[in-house]
């Protein structure tokens, strides 16, 4: 399990946000009555950190949350090291910890590219919305059809891609999901058949998958993901570090399509 940053944050604004009304409250007036002014050090850290850990947590919560991509399932969109902004109120508001929903906003659309959490474990997935509420969604052979037409591809070249055992012969296309288009990648050769080709996205749901078609567990594997398990839209890559002692670097800085 990924760690919760939110919870955290959570538990450390607790933390100092009573230890600061304790001090007010009882604290103070025991340490005025004795004489002494001088406040203890643990008082003083909570007091100074309080006000930014509450700014801090605001700003993850509702506004915008940073990320780094672990794995290379939505290659070529987004590459391992990649750290993403991703936002926290365009598909509406919703509580730390909890997850849930004050206030609704835009609806998840076709070809975006979100933050979730899957349906079998709490754990911070990316992909791209292929199918909505409602939409039958058929992958079979390479070919992905929405609502039994095919989704338009244009062939850009050969490429090479990294399986993680081998290198393997590859496609590269550019793909285009309404008004949405981005780059995807296939192994050229690899026609192993499915256990399921089809499936009905349920109402309230969202089919996704990676761009990196061929090494991406999503929702072909474990089903489409719920609407409350939804975290933000990712809107942009800002810095990107190789594995390592390498620096981090902004050659890849980006808006994601």
């Amino acid at each position: 399990m990924d760690i919760d940053f939110s919870l955290v944050l959570v538990v450390l604004v607790a933390i100092c946000g009573f230890i600061w009304l304790l001090d007010r409250l009882l604290l103070a007036k025991g340490r005025k009555q004795a004489g002494k002014e001088e406040e203890p050090v643990v008082v003083e850290y909570a007091k100074s950190f309080f006000p930014v850990l509450v700014i801090v947590l605001l700003l993850r919560s509702f506004v915008v949350e940073p990320f780094q991509i672990p794995s290379g399932s939505m290659i070529p969109t987004l590459e391992v090291g990649d750290f993403i902004l991703v936002n926290k109120y365009h598909y509406g508001l919703r509580l730390p910890v909890v997850g849930t929903k004050i206030m609704s906003n835009n609806e998840p659309q076709r070809g975006e590219v979100m933050v979730f959490f899957p349906p079998h474990q709490r754990r911070y997935f990316i992909k791209r919305v292929i199918g909505l509420p409602g939409d039958t969604i058929e992958y079979e052979n390479k070919v992905l059809r929405i609502n039994g037409e095919a989704v338009d591809i244009d062939l850009v070249g050969d490429i090479e891609i990294d399986t993680g055992a081998s290198m393997q012969a590859g496609l590269l296309f550019n793909e285009r999901l309404g008004e949405s288009s981005h780059q995807a990648q296939i192994i050229a050769n690899d026609f192993r058949s499915s256990s399921r080709t089809s499936w009905v996205v349920p109402a309230g749901h969202y089919f996704m998958m990676g761009d990196n078609r061929d090494n991406s567990a999503d929702s072909r594997v474990w089903g489409p993901v719920p609407e409350e398990n939804i975290v933000g839209k990712a809107f942009a890559v800002w810095m990107h570090k190789e594995p390592g002692l390498n620096l981090p670097t902004f050659s890849r800085n980006q808006f994601i399509n």
